[in-house]
C-alpha cells in the first residue's frame, strides 16, 4: 500500500490495483501548488465531511475520472444529484469494496457544505486489506471511541489531525495512537494556515519520548507499509 499526502489533508493511496483519492482540497491550498489534480487518477474518492477543505475538488475529480465517491448517506446524496456514482455509509457499517474491507467510524466534528446546507455527521474510516491496516481520522477531537479501533484489527498506520484549533493537536494525537495502538503515525491537516501551523521537528520529538513515531510528509511525498 503506498500512500502519498497531497497537502492539508488530502490523500492518495494505492492498493489492490485501486487508485483511492481521501478528501481532495487542492486546487485552491497555496502550499500545494505542484499537484496537478488534472493528473490524478480516482477509482474511489473518500470524503469524511462536507466542510469545502475537504471535498473542493470532488466533484471535478469525480467527473473526470468516474470515481465513486464513498461518505455519508447526505454527501453521497448531495453528490448523486450532480450525476456523480457514489456508495453510502454510516457510522458503524462495512462494506467490503475490491480495495479491501472499509468501516466507517466515529468522528467528533462539525460538518456542512460551503452553503451552509446540512452535510451529515462527520466520519472516519477505518481500511483493512491484505497489504495492511490503517485508520484514517479525519477531523476530529480525541474520543474514547478510538479504543474500539484496536478490537476490530491491528492498524499498521494511523492518520490523524495534528494542527490543534480545529481538530486535535500533537498531544491529544499521541493520545489517540495509544487509544487505537498504533505506534507509527501520518500527521495531517496543519500547516495550510495560519491557525494549523505547527512545529515539526516539536511534534516530532514529542511522539518520540513516548516511543512512537510521527511521519510527516512533504507534500507530494508517499510512504509504502
Amino acid at each position: 500500500m503506498k500512500i502519498t499526502f497531497l497537502g492539508h489533508a488530502s490523500l492518495l493511496i494505492e492498493v489492490a490495483n485501486k487508485s483511492i483519492i481521501v478528501d481532495p482540497f487542492i486546487s485552491a491550498n497555496e502550499k500545494a501548488k505542484q499537484i496537478d489534480i488534472n493528473s490524478l487518477k480516482a477509482d474511489y474518492i473518500l470524503l469524511t465531511h462536507a466542510h469545502e477543505d475537504h471535498i473542493l475538488d470532488a466533484e471535478f475529480i469525480a467527473k473526470k475520472t468516474g470515481a465513486i465517491i464513498v461518505s455519508n448517506f447526505e454527501i453521497v446524496s448531495h453528490y448523486g444529484k450532480l450525476g456523480i456514482k457514489g456508495h453510502p455509509m454510516n457510522h458503524g457499517g462495512t462494506w467490503n469494496f475490491d480495495f479491501g474491507r472499509l468501516t466507517m467510524v466515529n468522528a467528533i466534528h462539525s460538518s456542512s457544505f460551503p452553503d451552509g446546507s446540512y452535510g451529515g455527521n462527520p466520519a472516519g474510516f477505518v481500511l483493512e486489506t491484505k497489504e495492511g491496516n490503517i485508520y484514517i481520522a479525519g477531523d476530529t477531537a480525541l474520543t474514547l471511541d478510538m479504543k474500539l479501533i484496536s478490537i476490530q484489527c491491528r492498524l499498521n498506520l494511523a492518520i490523524l489531525p495534528i494542527g490543534d484549533n480545529f481538530t486535535m493537536g500533537v498531544d491529544f494525537a499521541i493520545i489517540a495512537a495509544d487509544f487505537v495502538e498504533a505506534d507509527k503515525v501520518l500527521g495531517y491537516h496543519f500547516d495550510t494556515f495560519g491557525y494549523i501551523e505547527i512545529d515539526h521537528d516539536f511534534a516530532i520529538q514529542k511522539f518520540k519520548t513516548k516511543n512512537k513515531e510521527l511521519i510527516i510528509l512533504e507534500i507530494g511525498s508517499s510512504i509504502t507499509i
